[in-house]
């Protein structure tokens, strides 16, 4: 795997991460270089992010434990906010999993409230795969 695309790789894996990160820069300048098939560059993110969120569901599953550290990531004001997402909207909130400020936190909501791992998987690979594309047709100005 070239540089350009562990780097990639790297970005969107933090980006869904509680670290902020600007993966969709990071794939918008590589499908400008043009070193790389677009294709590969939405999957190489795609799979970086949802495997990001992945941490964070596993973060949301021992949350009780830790939660009240001054290290953890999320806020107890913020984990409410989407955990009452959750539970108004169910799983199918995990399809918002790809937003800005909610995403993340939902995230973790889905591990606290233990949704299985191959419905969270499923449901934030679509999520992030479309985002991804989104981006790319923006980039490559197709719409």
């Amino acid at each position: 795997m070239s540089g350009s695309l562990l780097g990639l790789f790297g970005i969107s894996f933090l980006a869904a991460t509680l670290f902020p990160a600007g993966s969709e820069l990071g794939l918008s300048g590589l499908i400008l270089a043009g070193t790389d098939p677009v294709v590969l560059l939405v999957a190489v993110a795609s799979i970086g992010n949802t495997l990001g969120s992945m941490v964070n569901w596993a973060l949301g599953r021992g949350a009780a434990a830790f939660s009240e550290a001054s290290w953890f990531p999320v806020k107890a004001d913020k984990l409410e906010r989407a955990t009452g997402w959750y539970h108004r909207y169910g799983r199918w909130s995990l399809l918002l999993s790809w937003a800005p400020v909610i995403g993340d936190p939902l995230t973790l909501a889905a591990g606290v409230l233990k949704e299985p791992l191959w419905s969270f998987t499923l449901l934030v690979a679509v999520a992030k795969a479309a985002r991804y594309v989104l981006v790319a047709l923006l980039t490559l100005q197709v719409v």
